[in-house]
């Protein structure tokens, strides 16, 4: 299905006035602060908040020139539409997937009130922000006039104030000034173990931090990976070779965010259950597990210790094997990996076995997963770089494509021609 930005009547999504949805959150908690006219009593929000608002005029915070007018950009409503685009449409009314073309602002305020708080990942490339001059082909990027004026920079009658002008501090405030609005609405479209996934380079990666710790929480923060974005660098680097850039990962809440899997491993296994680096402690181990000592029938007195390298257990009780398996419970101690709970369900359902040494192992055959790892190298793990493959157990098996993996796939597909001017 595909749509298009309009503007014109509605058809089929209506925009939302974000400081509306926001005052109406306000009001639910804190219906008495709002006087007459619907208008908020500042002193007593503060009182009500245990007057805990920070006002004084030093503390930590993140600004720029443009900021206020960025944050009513946010709060002005959209007044474009979508429209169907049956033409470019492939089985419009049968698909489950949406293509939507426009400016990104303004199709987010479009289906704020339809996907608040619904959508479970969003990844975003925005423009990476070169240092050369700033543009975006909307009518929201902060000029370079505009820019002199709210820095200080220059007077209303437009005469300079300084003898030399920032216009590096002018590319960052341009950039932000774009980014600020649209990270806010894509926030709110999280759903509340969601996350946002957003590709950048290292030119505006510390600016965009600090906007995200401001907008999700500098608790929501989930880390930073380093993709290797090249198998080699720009010839005309004269002083350091870029092959990286970084993805930059908040959730809604961390809380109930599940985190990002890179493998998962299927493969029936065994695990100790001793760890040398617990505290020490003792256990019972239930009657009629298997042994695979190498004695069918064998006793170890209460006393006794076993050993070997950084492991040691001392029974409480005597351990007595009749036919290879445990003939009763006994209790030992030692610095246990798992909770006496634990023990009992794994011999339970004879997961639980004595060792050929008379060390207690687990057989584990439920998934194991490991979290991604923040480091996304073009090498496999055989250390070979294979950007076609794909194995969802494991998705370091075969590396991470580069840009020039992506390229060439487009070459396969399109033909020599350029689909993207980048």
């Amino acid at each position: 299905m595909s749509l298009k930005q309009n503007h014109g009547e509605p058809i089929n999504f209506k925009s939302t006035n974000i400081t509306d949805e926001q005052r109406e959150c306000l009001k639910e908690f804190f219906p008495d602060v709002f006087s007459e006219g619907n208008k908020i009593d500042w002193e007593k929000l503060r009182l009500s908040l245990g007057d805990t608002i920070d006002d004084s005029p030093e503390r930590y915070s993140f600004t720029w020139a443009g900021k206020k007018d960025a944050i009513h950009l946010l709060q002005t409503p959209t007044r474009a539409t979508l429209i169907p685009d049956l033409k470019e449409s492939v089985n419009f009314d049968k698909t489950d997937n949406l293509f939507i073309e426009g400016d990104n602002l303004e199709i987010m305020k479009l289906l704020y009130k339809s996907y608040f708080g619904r959508i479970k990942m969003i990844y975003i490339d925005p423009p990476y922000n070169t240092g050369k001059d700033f543009i975006y082909p909307d009518n929201y990027r902060d000029p370079l006039e505009q820019y002199l004026r709210l820095s200080g920079q220059k007077d209303n009658d437009g005469n300079l104030l300084t003898s030399k002008v920032d216009r590096i501090g002018h590319f960052h405030s341009s950039w932000l000034s774009m980014m600020y609005p649209r990270l806010f609405v894509a926030r709110q479209l999280l759903s509340d173990d969601g996350v946002i996934l957003i590709n950048i380079g290292d030119v505006e990666v510390f600016n965009l931090i600090h906007i995200c710790d401001e907008i999700f929480g500098e608790e929501n923060k989930i880390g930073v990976l380093a993709w290797e974005k090249k198998k080699k660098g720009s010839f005309l680097a004269n002083s350091l070779t870029n092959i990286k850039d970084f993805i930059v990962l908040y959730s809604k809440n961390s809380e109930n965010f599940q985190g990002l899997i890179g493998e998962i491993n299927l493969e029936k296994e065994t695990y100790p259950c001793i760890n040398p680096s617990n505290k020490r402690e003792k256990r019972i181990i239930k009657a009629g597990i298997n042994s695979k000592y190498k004695e069918k029938n064998y006793k170890l007195p209460k006393g006794s210790k076993i050993s070997a390298a950084t492991m040691d257990m001392i029974l409480h009780s005597d351990l007595i094997i009749k036919n290879g398996k445990l003939a009763q419970d006994f209790i030992i101690e030692g610095n246990w990996r798992y909770t006496q709970k634990l023990l009992d369900e794994y011999a339970d359902k004879k997961e639980l076995y004595i060792t050929e040494d008379l060390y207690l192992r687990r057989i584990v055959t439920e998934p194991r997963y490991k979290t991604l790892k923040d480091l996304l190298p073009r090498l496999g793990t055989s250390g070979e770089a294979n950007s076609k493959g794909f194995d969802i157990n494991n998705l370091f098996l075969d590396g991470w494509g580069t840009n020039e993996d992506g390229n060439n796939e487009i070459i396969d597909i399109f033909g020599n021609k350029a689909v993207y001017d980048y």
